[in-house]
């Protein structure tokens, strides 16, 4: 079945309401700083000036999990992906009031930065509250399908973690039963607290935060690159 790896097309819109003058100002001082080079392989020493540990968050929403990460961890480099302006505003927001200074970002898909980083190179990569695309004949846009995660598992050092989040009953057992099928992962879980739980290190992200608002049950993976 088709997936994101082939048919590569981003769904809805890219841009939302108008920016603020100050939203338009921050994007255009600080974002062709931290932007991710268009084209050409890149590594931690083309991004960050040193051979540093690195994480990419695929889709961070208005970045909250992103800087969140990034401020526990100043000696690693992040990369946050996101196709959305309305989230790469918010994440520059929040870069420039906590004066982080190891992230960077692409406005873009977030397959076009994997598929460049060297093999056996990331440390973590995050997906929090994907697109859950819960009709049965939209399956194929879901992030969470064999092509990516195979493209995940090869970017990812041995030992290294995916971390998965959602609060759909819909995508989370489509997720489990992808993530069942490869060979790359082991499930790092002792009991139900595992994924029941947010973890500590795992910063709230203000889907997290509606989805609890309307009842909606939250559930956080963990798994290890074999």
């Amino acid at each position: 079945m088709e997936d994101p790896t082939t048919l590569r097309r981003l769904y809805g819109r890219r841009t939302g309401h108008k920016l603020r003058e100050g939203q338009a100002g921050l994007v255009e001082r600080m974002l062709p700083e931290l932007a991710v080079p268009e084209t050409g392989p890149i590594d931690a020493a083309m991004l960050f000036g040193d051979d540093r540990p690195m994480q990419v968050e695929i889709g961070f929403g208005k970045g909250e999990h992103l800087a969140g990460q990034a401020a526990m961890r100043p000696d690693h480099g992040f990369i946050g992906c996101e196709p959305f302006l309305d989230g790469v505003v918010g994440a520059l927001m929040k870069i420039d009031a906590d004066g982080i200074d190891n992230v960077r970002l692409h406005m873009g898909d977030a397959l076009d930065v994997l598929e460049r980083l060297p093999d056996a190179s990331l440390e973590r990569v995050y997906l929090l509250h994907p697109d859950p695309w819960p009709k049965a004949r939209h399956a194929k846009r879901r992030f969470m399908n064999a092509g990516p995660v195979d493209r995940i598992a090869r970017k990812l050092k041995p030992g290294g973690e995916f971390r998965f989040g959602t609060d759909h009953p819909v995508y989370v057992r489509w997720a489990m039963m992808i993530m069942d099928e490869s060979p790359d992962f082991e499930w790092l879980i002792d009991g139900p607290q595992d994924f029941l739980v947010r973890p500590d290190d795992w910063p709230e992200t203000r889907y997290e935060q509606k989805a609890r608002s309307k009842g909606h049950e939250v559930w956080y993976f963990r798994y290890r690159r074999r």
